[in-house]
């Protein structure tokens, strides 16, 4: 908590919840019993994500870099029911694994163009090599493109913010990953309540309804403008003193981050439709599952990650100045 961003993230959120509580209690004999509950439920499940996302994050990169690699686990298992994936043993197999490889890649720190970086396409390799030997040509392509899409979007993409965990100061004042990754996935989760708020109230034009018939382009562009304004702030303030405090470069990052963020939303609209559920799990009341409360960080982290690296030039890559291959530097080399 040592960069005041994390503090004023921390208790605007918390805040957040507490008003939002007291509203539901407050209109309790206004609404009816089913819209209560379910209202209620959707804001004890957002009470309990709150927790389970921050917590971590406060409390080190090591507990923040195994909390993404359960997320990423525990989305790619719901990803697998949802599309008959988990049929496929081999496959998950290696889709954990590369899981796994991703979460100890950041831990060790394995950074620039080695280990974390060539997971992606090593991984999408094996799952073709390992799909050969079942000798059932029939089905192939649709397998394997499954497992590839699996991992890319729930192992390697999801394992970016864990590769952020490794950042040791950014701006004028020296600080770690805590304010980027919080500022990160705050952004992208008010990005789809501001939409879905807009869509219910303002929203008249469907943005693409065969996908998400729920959002329209006065959702779509209203959470563009309000976050690419929201993450320009915050980010003025993150990194001060860097080549990124340039407007121009702020700008960039909230309009890569609302943009990617409803396109991520939108990409798991497409995967549900095409294989015709309506929630992809339930773990989280009035949510469904976590891949759809998380669905819009499915293509946001690595972006955010490279833009910012290309943004400090010099000063980059992102985390470059942590301590590198911590666990295994004494193998060679």
């Amino acid at each position: 908590m040592a960069h005041p961003l994390s503090v004023t993230i921390v208790v605007g959120v918390v805040a957040g919840l507490a008003v939002s509580g007291a509203c539901i209690l407050a209109l309790r004999r206004r609404i009816s019993d089913d819209v209560y509950h379910a209202a209620f439920r959707r804001w004890r499940s957002w009470c309990w994500l709150v927790g389970v996302i921050f917590l971590p994050v406060l409390a080190g990169a090591l507990p923040t870099m195994l909390a993404v690699m359960v997320l990423s686990l525990l989305c790619f298992r719901e990803y697998a029911r949802a599309t008959g994936l988990f049929r496929e043993k081999t496959i998950c197999a290696v889709v954990s694994l590369g899981i796994l490889l991703v979460a100890f890649a950041a831990v060790d720190h394995w950074q620039d163009d080695r280990l974390f970086f060539a997971l992606g396409p090593l991984v999408g390799a094996l799952i073709v090599v390992v799909s050969i030997p079942s000798d059932r040509p029939r089905g192939f392509i649709q397998r394997v493109a499954l497992g590839v899409l699996g991992f890319a979007l729930l192992g390697f993409s999801l394992g970016y913010i864990s590769n952020m965990a490794n950042v040791v100061h950014l701006g004028e004042t020296h600080t770690d990953y805590r304010p980027l990754v919080l500022l990160l996935i705050t952004a992208v989760e008010l990005n789809d309540m501001i939409a879905s708020l807009i869509n219910r109230t303002l929203g008249r034009r469907p943005f693409l309804p065969e996908t998400s018939p729920q959002k329209t382009w006065a959702g779509a562009i209203g959470a563009v403008v309000i976050t690419t304004a929201l993450v320009t702030a915050a980010g003025g303030w993150l990194f001060a003193g860097t080549p990124v405090a340039h407007p121009g470069w702020l700008v960039g990052l909230g309009l890569l981050t609302s943009v990617l963020g409803q396109l991520g939303e939108l990409t798991l609209s497409s995967i549900k439709r095409d294989v015709g559920v309506k929630d992809v799990g339930a773990t989280l009341p009035g949510h469904g599952g976590l891949l759809d409360r998380f669905d819009g960080l499915v293509l946001v982290p690595p972006a955010v990650y490279h833009y910012l690296s290309l943004a400090l030039g010099e000063a980059g890559p992102l985390g470059s100045e942590a301590p590198f291959r911590i666990l295994t530097g004494s193998w060679g080399g």
